[in-house]
């Protein structure tokens, strides 16, 4: 846009510049040589160019001051801001294995109950899914509890056995059998607990009018569903998986870095990202972890990162934009607009802060232009600004094309 504005800025210079010095012989202005040039003597010291902006010496521009209110000119300084270097990256919302979770039967059995779900859908942890039907369940708690009973009434034997041995009546072997005895009795009820806390049922109220045929199936985490493999009625084996579930807590970005580049990346650099399909939103990161893997394809090395902060909605395998920050100082910088590239030079404009002046005249100074961030270019001085003077901020374009105008019009 800049290369078209000059362009035309110099197309229309030069075109008016031929039109006022395009005369015929006869017309009253004569070229030759000895003649009398006072009337062109006369134009040209009026303090004016053909375009109405006031000139002096050779080199200077001036504007009035309604001029320079005109095109919006702008005064400024330095700004103190973090300009830095980044690296460009792209990848993906990704998880790492231990965020997939799945739901399985504890045992076979026919799925009732079952909750309305969705895929995408959230389940928090511990959340009903549905139950689990199955008349052993029923003959497992009988089970336990016939045993619980008969525990019982051993160890009634076992303290009668110590009475009559301790005693002088009773016999050594017949203790030693009936302890045997209560310890088995012991360790089947154990194991058979075991089974029914694994199954959900608890043995701690557990009696017989509380015995069921059914068992609860829940959420071992929270997470969103990704797959879902049974509906209500349906015979389940067991370990059969029911439902798949994905963790957003473990959500990570996957960025491949080129390998130009990976040298500079170093962990704990900031990230800042973006996911185009759900808009333009920035969201920021550090690298946690630089992969040791190169893909030869690709030519790029996987750089996971950890994200920080608000994060995007969470959909898996998403694509991201990403550059990673390479430094975080703090520079001297104006905005992008006030520096201006001709060429191999780079310069900005400044002028006398003279609130009483008539007129603007501006000086133009070298300088070496830094990283560009957020609108703001990190600039280094090569000489210093003259006392008294500001920069432009605002506004300089349309200086440097006034200029460039002089300079046609001065050759011609």
């Amino acid at each position: 846009m800049n290369l078209i504005k000059y362009i035309s800025i110099v197309a229309l210079t030069t075109l008016f510049l031929s039109c006022g010095h395009n005369h015929k012989e006869g017309d009253g202005h004569d070229h030759g040589d000895g003649h009398d040039h006072s009337s062109h003597a006369e134009s040209e010291s009026d303090g004016h160019d053909d375009h109405g902006h006031e000139t002096h010496e050779e080199g200077g521009l001036h504007l009035s001051l309604d001029q320079a209110k005109t095109v919006g000119l702008k005064f400024g300084d330095f700004s103190s801001i973090k300009v830095n270097d980044y690296v460009k990256a792209t990848g993906v919302l990704g998880l790492p294995a231990n965020a997939h979770s799945s739901i399985s039967a504890k045992a076979s059995g026919i799925i009732r109950g079952t909750k309305k779900f969705v895929e995408g859908g959230y389940v928090k942890k511990g959340e009903l899914i549905a139950h689990l039907e199955n008349p052993d369940f029923i003959v497992i708690q009988q089970e336990y509890l016939e045993i619980q009973a008969e525990l019982a009434l051993q160890r009634l034997e076992v303290d009668r056995q110590k009475t009559l041995v301790d005693g002088n009546a009773g016999i050594e072997r017949d203790l030693q059998r009936a302890e045997a005895k209560a310890k088995i009795l012991s360790t089947k009820a154990s194991g058979i607990s075991k089974q029914l806390e694994y199954l959900g049922i608890a043995t701690v109220d557990l009696t017989p009018n509380n015995i069921r045929d059914r068992i609860a199936i829940t959420s071992p985490t929270g997470g969103y569903i990704s797959t879902i493999d049974f509906h209500n009625g349906m015979y389940a084996e067991r370990s059969t998986t029911l439902m798949d579930i994905i963790s957003s807590q473990h959500l990570h970005l996957e960025l491949d870095v080129f390998e130009n580049d990976i040298a500079k990346v170093k962990q704990g650099l900031k990230i800042s990202y973006s996911v185009p399909a759900l808009g333009n939103k920035m969201f920021e990161g550090s690298v946690n972890v630089i992969g040791k893997e190169f893909n030869g394809q690709a030519k790029t090395v996987r750089v996971h990162g950890h994200l920080e902060g608000d994060k995007p909605q969470f959909i898996k395998d998403l694509f991201v934009n990403a550059k990673i920050w390479l430094t975080d100082s703090t520079v001297d910088a104006l905005p992008e607009k006030a520096v201006i590239t001709d060429g191999a030079t780079s310069f900005i404009f400044v002028a006398s802060d003279d609130p009483n002046a008539e007129e603007i005249e501006f000086e133009k100074l070298s300088v070496i232009p830094g990283s560009t961030s957020d609108g703001y270019t990190a600039v280094k001085l090569v000489d210093p600004i003259p006392a008294g003077m500001k920069i432009v901020t605002e506004g300089a374009y349309y200086i440097y094309a006034q200029s460039k105008v002089g300079e046609l019009a001065h050759e011609h």
